[in-house]
């Protein structure tokens, strides 16, 4: 299972970091690439950054490259993403979700279909 935590209101120019924690020991953590998407309302979900299971490599949207960096921390089985100069195109629903396979690359799977065991979603609001 996965949770994600740190959604909020925010000014633009401002900054957020989301915490994606999982639990249950439904997988194996450190085996597993892991990704945010985001939806915004009315618009389908879309893919914001990726992080291989190692950590070692790491993917961004074209939105958000230079501005947004994915971590992880594998002994405390989470995934973070820290958001800087946030623009008020960046509100929407933020996901996390694993890689569908274990230890597959992270570099081109962008598709929603790439990933499983979403979690609920946390609200990214930014006022202008």
């Amino acid at each position: 299972q996965l949770v994600e935590s740190g959604g909020g209101l925010v000014q633009a120019g401002g900054s957020l970091r989301l915490s994606c924690a999982a639990s249950g020991r439904t997988f194996l953590f450190s085996n597993y690439g892991m990704a945010w998407f985001r939806q915004a309302p009315g618009k389908e979900r879309e893919y914001v950054a990726a992080i291989s299971w190692s950590g070692g490599n790491t993917r961004y949207a074209d939105s958000v490259k230079g501005r947004f960096t994915i971590s992880r921390d594998n002994a405390k089985t989470t995934v973070l993403l820290e958001m800087n100069s946030l623009k008020p195109e960046d509100t929407a629903v933020y996901y996390c979700a694993r890689r569908r396979w274990e230890k597959a690359a992270v570099i081109a799977a962008t598709a929603v279909n790439d990933y499983v065991d979403w979690g609920q979603g946390t609200q990214v609001t930014v006022s202008s």
